[in-house]
């Protein structure tokens, strides 16, 4: 099992490699790319940071407590879209024929599909939430226990968009118009994790627990690091929760993945 995950990485870092290089090639373009990524990225806080010139908190949370949130969830995906974001356009590869190309080569699908067009930089969306979450967190009160709470925070962040990303794309298997789908559960869970979910009726926050369980992106934990008490008054263990969640995802997106590989009849084109 080791080995066969070793060479998917291997073969994963080497496709990535290819597209890295042939990005580079026209240096000036990536680099216009490379900034207008990491500006656009940006204006979400921004935006953010505006609304708090009128208002000292939001939902009982200052601005630099929002950051460590917003950061968390930024990572999050950041890494999620830069790894594997490429799942989310299934449907195309599916209706031009490539994915069919895909199978005849002997490398895993799964790393051909995310690998494909490996675009660098995606990483801006990373270093952008990375700046964010490092202002957030120079404001805590830090000891052992938080500062591990928020490494594994951050990891099951990723982990758990991942998840979303490769589970809600094999829908695309069965109908191949739903990438928008994927996306409100995936940047759409980004959005609504960059805020305090005391924002948001009780119901919401359940389903985002027991459903969708994006509230382990950072909002359990965060609270725990911040040293708050979940206002809907969640047991103080679900802050320690994320691989849970993290590993139920995961598990769920992988089954949907080989059953989507299964239902596959090629384009018939």
């Amino acid at each position: 099992m080791l080995r066969t995950w070793g060479r998917a990485g291997v073969d994963y870092v080497r496709i990535a490699r290819m597209w890295g290089r042939a990005l580079r090639t026209y240096r000036a373009s990536f680099w216009m790319l490379v900034v207008s990524s990491f500006v656009t990225s940006s204006l979400d806080f921004v935006a953010l940071a505006i609304v708090f010139t009128h208002l000292d908190r939001l939902a009982g949370f200052d601005v630099r407590e929002i950051a460590f949130l917003y950061g968390a969830s930024g990572l999050g995906i950041g890494v999620a879209d830069l790894l594997v974001g490429r799942v989310e356009r299934l449907g195309a590869m599916i209706r031009t024929g490539a994915l069919d190309a895909m199978l005849t080569r002997p490398v895993p699908l799964l790393v051909q599909v995310c690998a494909d067009e490996f675009a660098l930089r995606r990483i801006t969306r990373i270093v952008q939430a990375g700046a964010v979450f490092a202002w957030g967190c120079w404001w805590i009160d830090w000891t052992p226990s938080r500062a591990a709470l928020t490494v594994l925070m951050v990891v099951c962040s990723a982990a758990i968009f991942i998840g979303l990303f490769l589970g809600f794309a094999t829908v695309q298997f069965w109908t191949q118009e739903s990438a928008e789908v994927a996306n409100a559960f995936t940047y759409g869970g980004n959005t609504i994790t960059q805020y305090p979910l005391s924002v948001y009726p009780g119901e919401v926050v359940k389903a985002l627990t027991f459903g969708v369980p994006v509230a382990f992106v950072s909002w359990y934990p965060a609270l725990e690091v911040l040293g708050r008490r979940d206002p809907f008054g969640s047991p103080a263990w679900f802050a320690y929760a994320p691989p849970v969640a993290a590993l139920a995802v995961g598990t769920a997106a992988a089954l949907a993945w080989r059953a989507g590989v299964r239902h596959y009849r090629s384009t018939g084109s």
